[in-house]
């Protein structure tokens, strides 16, 4: 439940800021009022297609059986840790003038009087989020026996999204863009590490990659990750008390990897 939580928080924030850099610049002239119109269809038009794509994927799954199903839950646990690592490499790279460029497009789009661009922004922003969403939520829930957790943390997370973006948007000086995109990416990455330990668990089950060492240490005296506290860690960082050689390796590459891809820029930065 806490990971969908902050899953679906940190997403529908950063939707949430596109949205709200959009609408703010389109309330502030005469002009710009007349595409806020255009603005909520895009949004809507967004949520419609993240939607879809829940659909499709849950219509796939009812489709799919014993091993096609194991291979396809599988696929969406590496789809959802390269999409998670994806966004956070995007905010440390374009957070920082994320507000000027999309202020600059609702001039052009105010200028032209070309409302549907900027209609097709807002679907495209909000699409993605929503999108990458369910494609994490389906990752996270993929082996699980109940969904109901999953469904009440997601709508707390959406709730908490909201008080975030309001908080911010009222100036209060504990919350800031900057700082909730710097934190959230180190804990998003984290996310993806766990999701990533799973698709590699998975795949050792089926046979497809060699544990090589199994177990190569029992660090379940320290914390045992079938524990209360132990599977809160587990679940949002990817330890294992007992991992294999081969877990261990591919944690080591995937930290390596993100070490060498965020070296020459900042974690994310987004000035509010």
């Amino acid at each position: 439940m806490g990971n969908a939580l902050f899953i679906v928080w940190r997403e529908s924030v950063e939707a949430l800021l596109v949205v709200g850099i959009l609408y703010g610049w389109l309330k502030s002239s005469d002009t710009g009022r007349q595409g806020i119109p255009w603005l909520w269809g895009g949004v809507a038009v967004g949520v419609a297609l993240a939607a879809g794509l829940a659909a499709l994927m849950l219509f796939v799954q009812n489709e799919l059986a014993g091993e096609a199903l194991e291979y396809f839950q599988t696929a969406l646990l590496f789809a959802a840790a390269g999409l998670i690592t994806q966004m956070v490499l995007w905010m440390g790279k374009h957070g920082r003038g994320m507000k000027r460029e999309l202020e600059a497009g609702a001039a052009r789009a105010a200028e032209k009087a070309n409302w549907m661009g900027l209609s097709v922004l807002a679907a495209l922003a909000v699409a993605r989020e929503g999108g990458e969403t369910a494609v994490f939520l389906y990752g996270l829930g993929a082996g699980q026996t109940g969904t109901q957790p999953l469904f009440l943390g997601a709508a707390a997370g959406f709730l908490l999204a909201l008080l975030t973006a309001w908080g911010v948007s009222r100036g209060l000086r504990f919350l800031s863009y900057r700082l909730f995109f710097r934190l959230s990416g180190i804990v998003l990455l984290l996310l993806a590490a766990s999701l990533l330990m799973g698709g590699v668990e998975r795949l050792i089950g089926m046979e497809l990659l060699p544990a090589l060492v199994d177990p190569l240490w029992d660090s379940s005296a320290i914390l045992d990750d079938s524990s209360t506290a132990g599977g809160l860690v587990a679940s949002f960082t990817g330890y294992r008390a007992h991992p294999s050689l081969t877990l261990v390796l591919a944690y080591a590459a995937y930290w390596a990897l993100v070490v060498v891809l965020l070296r020459p820029r900042a974690m994310a930065v987004v000035k509010p």
